[in-house]
C-alpha cells in the first residue's frame, strides 16, 4: 500500500523567521502577499543585520561592519547598541530616509534554506509575516505556477546566496591571515576623565593588515579584498553617530548616551 508523501520541512532556525516553511503551490497556493502595516517592524528590535561582500560599499556609509566572532565569521551591519532597538527603523515602521537597507531585509519574508543533505537550496518563506494572507494583495502563485512577482523575489534570494557564499570565502581568507581580532567602541562622555566602552565585537586589526608581509598584501589586493577590508575599517567611524542616532531617539544627554535604557 503507497503512502502519501510528507510535505517538506523546514528544520532548525532562520534568524528573524518566525515560521519558516518551503515555498510550494500545495501549501502557499491561495495565498497573496501585501506590505504589513508596519513595513521593517518585524526587524525593529534587531540590533545587527546580516550582510554580504557586495553590500560593504553601500552600507559602510552608515553602519559600523563586524564579525560575530573567529569561530562564526559572519558579516554585520549594527543597527543599534545596548537596547534591542533598531535604531533605523522608525516610528512608523519605515527605515530611515537615505540608509542603506540591508539585502537580507530586502529578501524577507522571502529566503533560501539547504535541505537535511546540505546539498541543494529550497526557497522558504515565513508563514507567520502578517502581510501574508488568502485576501487581497499580489498573489504568490496563479495557475499553479510562481507569479511573475514571486519569481522576482526567487531570483533576489538566489543572488543573495551566491553573494552569502563569497562572503564567507572573503571571511575564511581573513581568518587565514589572522586579521579577525576582538576590538571594543568607546566613547568618552563630556568632562570625563575615562572612556566608556559600550560595544565588544570581532573585526579587522589595522595593525596586524599593516604588519602583512607584501606578498600577502598583492594577494589581496589581486581578490579585490583589500579595498573591501579598508572599507570595514573606515566603517568603525559609525560607531560615534549611531551613538548620536541613540541620543536622539531616547532624548539622551552627553552623561547618559552611552547608558542602557529601559525600553518596553
Amino acid at each position: 500500500m503507497s503512502e502519501a508523501q510528507a510535505t517538506p520541512q523546514v528544520t532548525g532556525k532562520m534568524f528573524l523567521f518566525e515560521k519558516p516553511e518551503l515555498l510550494t503551490k500545495e501549501q502557499h497556493g491561495e495565498l497573496a502577499l501585501k506590505p504589513a502595516a508596519q513595513q521593517f517592524g518585524f526587524v525593529s528590535k534587531t540590533r545587527a543585520v546580516p550582510l554580504t561582500l557586495g553590500e560593504i560599499p553601500s552600507a559602510m556609509k552608515d553602519y559600523p561592519l563586524i564579525f560575530m566572532s573567529k569561530e562564526q565569521p559572519i558579516l554585520l551591519a549594527v543597527t543599534g547598541v545596548y537596547d534591542d532597538v533598531n535604531l533605523f527603523v522608525t516610528e512608523d515602521g519605515g527605515w530611515e530616509d537615505n540608509a542603506y537597507i540591508p539585502g537580507y531585509i530586502r529578501r524577507y519574508p522571502f529566503g533560501l534554506a539547504a535541505d537535511n543533505d546540505g546539498d541543494r537550496m529550497a526557497i522558504v518563506i515565513d508563514r507567520a509575516f502578517e502581510g501574508l494572507s488568502s485576501g487581497n494583495g499580489q498573489p504568490l502563485f496563479k495557475d499553479g505556477a510562481p507569479t511573475e512577482e514571486t519569481n522576482a523575489a526567487i531570483e533576489f534570494c538566489k543572488n543573495y546566496e551566491r553573494d552569502r557564499q563569497m562572503t564567507e570565502q572573503f571571511a575564511k581568507q581573513l581568518g587565514e591571515l589572522d586579521l579577525l581580532q576582538p576590538q571594543t567602541a568607546q566613547y568618552t562622555p563630556q568632562g570625563a576623565s575615562e572612556p566608556v566602552t559600550f560595544a565588544q565585537y570581532f573585526s579587522v586589526d589595522e595593525n596586524k593588515l599593516n604588519e602583512l608581509p607584501d606578498d600577502k598584501i598583492l594577494e589581496l589586493r589581486k581578490s579585490g579584498a583589500l579595498p573591501l577590508i579598508y572599507a570595514l575599517l573606515m566603517s568603525m567611524g559609525n560607531w560615534r553617530l549611531l551613538l548620536q542616532r541613540r541620543a536622539k531617539r531616547f532624548n539622551l544627554t552627553e552623561t547618559d548616551i552611552a547608558k542602557p535604557q529601559v525600553v518596553n
